[in-house]
């Protein structure tokens, strides 16, 4: 059990040599990796600053060298951390050993000991510590019958399937009892059923014991699962800190939109009028007044009548029975998924996906090159500037 706060945290990977980049150099590096490149070198994470509460289940999510799994070894101490603060129980850790932080780490690739058998892997970090052998056969045994592995204590790890790996190398983790359990990535190596069996277990796992996770991924359906808060984060600045249903109901910009729910948000090319106080969005003939908590967020900042970006998420676009007041879209392709129908369609000059219950297809089938009209409602629209930022933040 344990608090974290992670103040204005920074990470630089010094360049190779020690030698500073020409400026041409360090252009086209930062044009290359999307980072921050300075003299010092190149800018990992950048002023991460996070208060973590205790048994707080905390998910980074974002795309491939984000600088998530940097901001986790920094935590546990594999990396040094080149600025800010780092304090566990409102002790500062910046310098501790990472064997003095009393964390655990769950890798990606399970990291097992393939001459132990699963008993001794998950014995291994106590018998370091020279615990009493009675206390290392409880331990063990208890970890085994939460995670559902008694039957493997004697087997090698040869013999297991990657997800018994995986609930060994959990096990070997929460023996300790750590103040912080770590895992990185711990279910990308492992198909899409047996990740779906794995995100019930940790989330099971999680209410019998007494730790704070924090939990690192790039798939969003992780995120959006299995976390209490979830911090989404871009070439090393976070975008957005917030609960899933926060992030998913009202993304700050339009990375976050695109980058949380499945399929992907659409966004149009629209334009955000007001008259008599009333705000409205208008896209390719189709007109719709804003909801009423819209409405009063925009009214708040004093938002003026601009061009914008459009946000609607597939599911919130509906066909539309009257012709007048839609978009119009054609269809490029469709595709059946028992239950729903994705209609991908060029609409406004953009790649839309609607999604649409075969319940209401009513025999409609929608081959190349049909001619279908979409609308939305006013609750369901999110209303970005051109740069990007959600207007009613």
């Amino acid at each position: 059990m344990a608090t974290l706060n992670l103040k204005n945290i920074k990470k630089v990977y010094p360049h190779s040599g020690g030698e500073k980049k020409s400026k041409k150099k360090a252009d086209a590096g930062e044009k290359k990796v999307n980072l921050q490149v300075t003299d010092e070198g190149v800018v990992a994470v950048q002023e991460f600053s996070l208060d973590i509460a205790d048994k707080e289940f905390i998910v980074l999510v974002g795309p491939s060298g984000c600088g998530k799994s940097t901001t986790l070894r920094m935590v546990a101490g594999l990396e040094e951390i080149s600025g800010g603060e780092l304090y566990i129980d409102n002790q500062l850790m910046n310098d501790v050993e990472p064997k003095n932080r009393d964390i655990a780490m769950v890798f990606q690739s399970y990291a097992l000991y393939p001459h132990m058998t699963v008993y001794e892997n998950m014995a291994f970090p106590l018998k370091l510590r020279k615990t009493p052998k009675e206390e290392i056969d409880r331990r063990v045994k208890e970890a085994a019958e939460i995670l559902d592995i008694t039957q493997y204590l004697d087997r090698k790890p040869k013999a297991l399937s990657g997800g018994q790996r995986q609930r060994v190398a959990i096990g070997r983790a929460i023996v300790r009892e750590p103040k912080v359990l770590l895992m990185d990535e711990p279910l990308s190596n492992l198909d899409a059923k047996l990740r779906n069996q794995m995100r019930a277990e940790i989330i099971k796992l999680r209410q019998k014991i007494n730790t704070t996770f924090i939990y690192v991924t790039h798939d969003q359906t992780e995120a959006m699962t299995l976390g209490d808060r979830i911090v989404i984060m871009k070439d090393g600045f976070i975008q957005q800190i917030g609960t899933p249903q926060e992030v998913f109901d009202h993304p700050a910009n339009l990375f976050v939109a695109g980058f949380i729910g499945m399929p992907q948000m659409n966004f149009f090319d629209a334009k955000l009028e007001k008259d008599g106080g009333k705000y409205t969005v208008s896209v390719g003939g189709c007109r719709v007044e804003l909801s009423g908590e819209k409405q009063a967020a925009l009214a708040a900042r004093n938002v003026a009548a601009q061009d914008i970006t459009l946000g609607v998420r597939p599911n919130h676009i509906v066909l539309a029975g009257d012709t007048a007041n839609a978009l119009t879209a054609k269809v490029d392709v469709s595709e059946m998924m028992g239950s729903e129908v994705h209609l991908h369609a060029n609409a406004n000059g953009r790649d839309v996906v609607v999604i649409v219950p075969t319940l209401d297809l009513k025999g409609d089938t929608f081959g190349i090159g049909a001619e279908i009209h979409l609308t939305f409602g006013g609750n369901v629209c999110h209303v970005f500037d051109r740069e990007g930022k959600n207007l009613e933040f």
